[in-house]
């Protein structure tokens, strides 16, 4: 397994870095702070417009022909840079699970309509409570759909929900309507603008249900996806601490000349570096749709706690300013407590991998 980056994919990730840098003043976390949608529709539109929303996707489909690989090298700059957007949710939580379990029409009819730039959003059922979480019935050529969904991600800005959904002793996915549900906008440390999702016996037409790999494929690369944007918002506090480290002096030299400072900067890189491998193993493992179950959790596991090591070094290294609202170390700090519990937290993936590996 070659985990470089080919010349195309150096390309993706330098112009996204550039883009975004931008862009951050009018369109990152800060500025859409207290924004309704909670992110930029202007830049939605240019990632549209750029062919961002169709990476992952065939051609035949709208698409820009890539994998998946491709796709979370924006995710990433999207954490480096810090900007909100419902990429992540629209690209990897739903359009993947149809690209790679949907019929040929759910292909055309989704895979279209998310890469020419119709937000949508993903409904697993609860990672901490999979028995709860909305049920379906079947009802003639349909179904009905009925409870609530949690934690949805802008789902006040999306057209489609897929919703997970337990059908028959199992978990099935189902595309729902906004415009039929009712949603409950929660107040929450993340900036993506969750909302619980009521769902008032929907009824679901046939060719809009998947199946049960659809479902477990959201939270798959829904968690995946999100490993590569913490990899890269890691990375940014890395870059932010060390700068800072060479700009701030005491005792007449700067801090970064202490050996405690620089210790910590070194354990920062560690985790950063680590994170970045272990994630796009498992990234890489599903772009050649492989097996990556263990892989994903492993990473997201790791991922999630090293990203909240690395704030939480930053934060020591940055001492008092690191924590005023008016420096942005607090925003990846927020970034950090909400990614690491997207999907699953470390605890939930652990203890998935000793089950999987048959450990006591």
């Amino acid at each position: 397994m070659n985990l470089s980056l080919t010349e195309d994919q150096g390309l993706i990730a330098d112009t996204a870095r550039e883009l975004l840098e931008s862009r951050s003043a009018t369109a990152g976390a800060r500025a859409m702070d207290g924004d309704p949608a909670g992110h930029s529709t202007a830049l939605w539109k240019e990632m549209a417009d750029l062919g961002w929303t169709g990476l992952a996707f065939p051609e035949e489909h709208g698409g820009v022909g890539g994998d998946f690989l491709d796709v979370c090298l924006l995710f990433e700059q999207l954490g480096y840079a810090q900007v909100p957007s419902p990429l992540l949710a629209s690209v990897a939580c739903c359009g993947m699970p149809v690209a790679r379990f949907g019929t040929s029409g759910q292909r055309e009819r989704w895979l279209g309509a998310i890469s020419g730039g119709e937000i949508v959003t993903a409904a697993p059922l609860p990672w901490d409570r999979p028995g709860d979480g909305p049920v379906a019935a079947r009802d003639g050529d349909g179904f009905v759909v009925s409870g609530t969904a949690t934690f949805v991600p802008y789902a006040a800005s999306a057209e489609h929900i897929l919703v997970v959904a337990h059908l028959d002793g199992g978990p099935h996915a189902f595309w729902v309507d906004a415009s039929s549900v009712t949603l409950h906008p929660l107040g929450a440390v993340g900036v993506d603008r969750p909302c619980d999702v009521e769902l008032p016996d929907v009824y679901v037409p046939a060719e809009a249900a998947l199946g049960a790999d659809a479902a477990g494929a959201i939270s798959l690369f829904g968690a995946a996806a999100t490993c590569a944007e913490m990899v890269g918002a890691a990375q940014r506090v890395l870059d932010m601490t060390v700068g800072y480290a060479g700009e701030r002096e005491q005792f007449g030299r700067p801090v970064g000349s202490f050996q405690a400072v620089q210790h910590h900067c070194a354990n920062m890189s560690i985790d950063v570096l680590g994170s970045r491998f272990i994630a796009y193993e498992a990234i890489w493992l599903l772009s050649v749709n492989r097996d990556a179950t263990q892989e994903v959790s492993m990473a997201k596991a790791w991922v999630s706690e090293a990203y909240e090591r690395v704030c939480a070094l930053g934060h020591q290294v940055h001492g008092a300013i690191g924590f005023t609202q008016e420096h942005d170390l607090h925003l990846f700090t927020r970034h950090a407590m909400a990614a690491s519990l997207s999907y699953g937290d470390g605890d939930l993936h652990f203890d998935a991998l000793a089950d999987r590996l048959n450990l006591p």
